[in-house]
């Protein structure tokens, strides 16, 4: 018995080793898990699935390549609804029941402020998705914002409209400011007034307007009433389309029109107004320009659009999808390069590093904005009535601002 017993240590010290060994495999088999909440219902729900659709393109591109840290990558998300409200528990249980490795944003300033303060409370890194100003009120250095707004996300927002509009002979005088009274066009507005008061103009109308209105001509009426030389609109998609509408059922006469006017980057909307939208002068991030041909942002392009195919989403995916593929990139790329998911590290790597990215290298600011501004302001020209395919290249959306991706020349004043 005495003998024995050494034996019996030895089976069991094996069994236990063996299990160990076992366990420790399928740990580090396990998927590794983002977390995320995605508009895929409600308002922003065009948006939402198109931004999925090239979230999983990245998805199956990365575990094509093994995965990150030799863990095959697996989402886990839920529908938000476009409602603020259902964020902060879809994230509570993203990060509590779900036990994510990682978290991003959702789409739209309104999603992603309501998941700030859950995120930050795990103190985790938070890569996002096109949230205007969010981080000025939460001041979090683990916020990184793949929007390229710039390091004063308010201003720079606008800075490029009524940076054009002050080279204008004659300069300009005056300037009206209409937002819808929600999170995004009030920040939108907000930097549109230091920047009309940077360049001097006069501020004839000021107001905004309940995000259920459905007859702009009466506010258009209003603003034309007053004269001004500039117009700038900060809208969401509806907005949008019956401000173009309305402008010109009244007639409007201003000598620049547009700005912060979300929608007009979608294939369907443009499609919708047609002419109505020539010589419109309002923000983008990325138009088939040859100035912005950045490396693979073409592939990309092609293979999002056949995947789109059917699924009532943006055919081209021009405005949203190229970002939401880039900022899991940039997440990508620190994890690959801590060899970790230690979130210190992990937000240390994104401040400093330059990355590159199918919308061009991206550089973070101290606040996880970029650290220079690409806001595009580009102008609509010859578009033709009902041709979807006209904007599948250049010459419809000419980039006009920062000087560095021009693309041609402005047409002012703006002319119906």
């Amino acid at each position: 018995m005495v003998g024995s017993a050494p034996r019996s240590l030895l089976r069991t010290l094996s069994i236990a080793l063996a299990s160990a060994a076992f366990a420790g495999s399928a740990a580090a088999a396990a998927p590794l898990k983002i977390g995320f909440s995605m508009a895929l219902t409600g308002g922003l729900a065009g948006a939402g699935k198109a931004a999925l659709i090239a979230m999983e393109i990245w998805r199956d591109d990365v575990n094509k390549k093994g995965g990150l840290l030799g863990r095959q990558v697996e989402f886990v998300y839920y529908d938000d609804a476009t409602q603020p409200a259902k964020v902060p528990g879809i994230y509570t249980k993203l990060l509590n029941v779900d036990k994510v490795d990682l978290v991003v944003s959702s789409y739209g300033t309104n999603e992603i402020a309501p998941a700030m303060p859950i995120v930050m409370r795990k103190k985790l890194v938070f890569p996002s998705l096109f949230g205007l100003a969010v981080n000025d009120q939460f001041k979090y250095n683990r916020y990184f914002q793949i929007m390229p707004a710039g390091p004063e996300p308010k201003v720079d927002w606008s800075r490029g409209f009524f940076d054009l509009a002050a080279e204008q002979k004659p300069k300009p005088k005056t300037v009206a400011i209409v937002a819808a009274d929600a999170e995004f066009p009030i920040n939108a507005a907000a930097g549109a007034r230091k920047n009309a008061q940077r360049h001097g103009f006069k501020v004839v109308y000021d107001k905004t307007y309940p995000p259920s209105t459905t007859d702009y001509t009466p506010i258009v009426r209003a603003i034309e009433a007053t004269k001004p030389d500039l117009v700038y609109v900060a809208s969401y998609p509806p907005d949008s389309v019956g401000m173009v509408k309305a402008a010109h059922e009244v007639g409007l006469k201003a000598k620049m029109f547009g700005g912060g006017m979300v929608g007009l980057q979608f294939a369907a909307i443009q499609k919708n107004l047609g002419p109505l939208l020539n010589n419109v002068i309002n923000y983008d991030f990325w138009v088939p320009e040859s100035t912005l041909d950045f490396p693979g942002v073409k592939e990309f392009l092609a293979r999002y659009q056949e995947e789109a195919k059917g699924k009532g989403v943006d055919p081209l995916g021009h405005y949203l999808p190229p970002f939401a593929y880039a900022y899991l990139q940039v997440l990508e790329q620190s994890v690959n390069s801590v060899k970790s998911l230690d979130q210190a590290k992990l937000a240390a790597h994104m401040h400093k590093t330059t990355f590159d990215t199918v919308v061009g290298k991206v550089k973070f600011g101290s606040n996880g904005e970029w650290a220079k501004t690409r806001v595009l302001m580009v102008q609509f020209r010859d578009v033709q009535p009902d041709n979807l395919e006209q904007f599948a290249g250049p010459g419809k959306r000419i980039v006009l601002y920062p000087k560095n991706w021009k693309s041609g020349d402005i047409v002012f004043p703006y002319k119906q």
